[in-house]
């Protein structure tokens, strides 16, 4: 099997296992849904943490409003009493309005902490460094994960407004977020490698080859960002340890050429006591020790 190395500009994303006789549709298609399942998975565990310290999300009337203006326009929270965590809460403001501020008990948010340690580590960038290829059902494993964690928290689960259930049930909306920027629509994504763009309807190996025990770099973007810069010639273990050589060879160069200037001090005609000892006629004496 061949494996995709996916990066988006020179980030190493994941690894991609697949076939080289398989349809580049399909290819574009799978690592777009676990490029999006992936960053759906850091969205949701952001959101766990702000969960984690402040409670459930305020509805959207009252997200933003100070304590004085929810009192001045009658609001009130009805899911507050609902959606209480398992184990009860403690008190803990959220100086950005956006939730209730009923923190869960402290056994409820390691829960929630270990499941999203858990969650990460399904989808990590060092997976790629390990060679170890991440498939769709990992993604997939990772939110059920989150979701199993939010269930035992929150029994009588999330109010609907929660960003968080709203990402379970793939309804968020992203309209104005960083995060809009960051996914992209399947209809809109391209595969490229080595420069030249991954068409749709084709079999992989008219791009990477025949050769289906290897390893290739591809680089996922959306239409209209034109092509990706290509990778570079050297990766930048490579450039260390190249430079760490020629600093090497320098050095030694250096040496040498300190060694040729100081050789000329064991000729004769550089011997202070040469011409002393001919005068005495000892030029050609040699000792012997022990005799």
């Amino acid at each position: 099997m061949v494996l995709l190395q996916v990066k988006r500009g020179d980030e190493n994303l994941f690894i991609y296992e697949t076939s080289v006789d398989d349809d580049t549709t399909h290819v574009i298609r799978d690592i777009t849904a676990i490029y999006n399942g992936r960053l759906k998975v850091y969205r949701v565990c952001s959101e766990i943490e702000e969960l984690i310290e402040h409670g459930t999300m305020l509805p959207p009337e009252m997200v933003g409003l100070t304590d004085e203006q929810i009192l001045e326009l009658k609001l009130k929270d009805i899911w507050a009493e609902k959606c209480i965590p398992a184990g009860g809460f403690v008190t803990n403001k959220d100086p950005l309005g956006r939730r209730n501020g009923q923190q869960p008990q402290e056994k409820m948010r390691e829960i929630l902490k270990k499941a999203m340690e858990d969650a990460k580590s399904f989808i990590d960038k060092k997976l790629v460094a390990a060679r170890q290829p991440l498939q769709l059902k990992n993604v997939s494993e990772a939110l059920n994960l989150l979701r199993g964690a939010i269930t035992i928290v929150y029994p009588m689960q999330l109010p609907p407004h929660d960003i968080i259930r709203m990402e379970f049930n793939n309804t968020e909306d992203l309209n104005g977020t960083q995060a809009s920027r960051e996914v992209i629509e399947p209809a809109k994504a391209q595969l490229w490698f080595a420069g030249k763009q991954i068409l749709s309807e084709q079999k992989l190996h008219k791009y990477v080859g025949r050769n289906d025990k290897t390893k290739v770099v591809v680089k996922i973007n959306k239409q209209g960002e034109g092509p990706p810069g290509r990778e570079a010639v050297l990766t930048e273990d490579m450039r260390k340890r190249m430079m760490a050589e020629a600093y090497r060879r320098q050095e030694q160069l250096k040496k040498l050429e300190q060694d040729d200037d100081d050789e000329y001090l064991n000729s004769t005609w550089a011997d202070s006591s040469s011409l002393k000892r001919k005068v005495h006629g000892m030029d050609n004496v040699r000792f012997r020790i022990g005799q």
